[in-house]
């Protein structure tokens, strides 16, 4: 009943928003218990953005790897503090490794015409999970820890708005799926 709430902007399709943002938080001197990286897009069609990079990538992995990059100092100095990155199954559905094994940047960020909307979206989920174990690896004997999460059957939201393939998909899925 006492809790102060004060919204702030972040543009993860800007990492100069990141950057921001980070800048404006850590201004505040408060700890940081708790980081969700929940934000995402799905099935968007090709665009880079103002950082020249694929924007599905950009918004659903590398801007929250960012952010977390940049108030990694304060997680720590908040300790005990947990980061969690909202991911999805769909990462069992792709690869980013070439056909050597090794890791392949060009998958991460395609061009235009390599670019398929499911496929980013599962790489980049992939890439939260990769990220994630990892951050928990560095930091949890700093007390932060890191964990990945799906967050279950299909959530009913807009984030299939991009393609009417994905919105008929959806929209037969709705009975089986939870509400907001």
């Amino acid at each position: 009943h006492k809790a102060k709430v004060e919204a702030m902007t972040l543009d993860l399709a800007s990492l100069q928003s990141v950057q921001h943002f980070a800048e404006a938080f850590k201004s505040k001197n408060l700890p940081l218990h708790i980081l969700i990286c929940n934000a995402a897009v799905f099935g968007a069609p090709w665009s880079l953005t103002e950082d020249g990079l694929e924007s599905t990538f950009q918004v659903n992995h590398l801007g929250h790897f960012y952010l977390v990059q940049l108030l990694e100092g304060v997680l720590r100095q908040s300790s005990p503090a947990r980061v969690v990155v909202v991911s999805s199954e769909s990462h069992r559905f792709t690869e980013i490794k070439d056909s050597s094994g090794k890791l392949d940047f060009s998958l991460l960020s395609p061009s235009k015409k390599e670019y398929w909307a499911m496929l980013a979206y599962n790489r980049s989920k992939l890439c939260n999970i990769l990220f994630s174990n990892e951050l928990n690896r560095r930091l949890s004997p700093h007390g932060v820890t890191s964990n990945s999460v799906h967050p279950g059957n299909m959530i009913y939201s807009s984030i299939h708005r991009n393609w009417w393939v994905y919105t008929l998909l959806f929209t037969l899925a709705r009975p089986f799926t939870k509400s907001m």
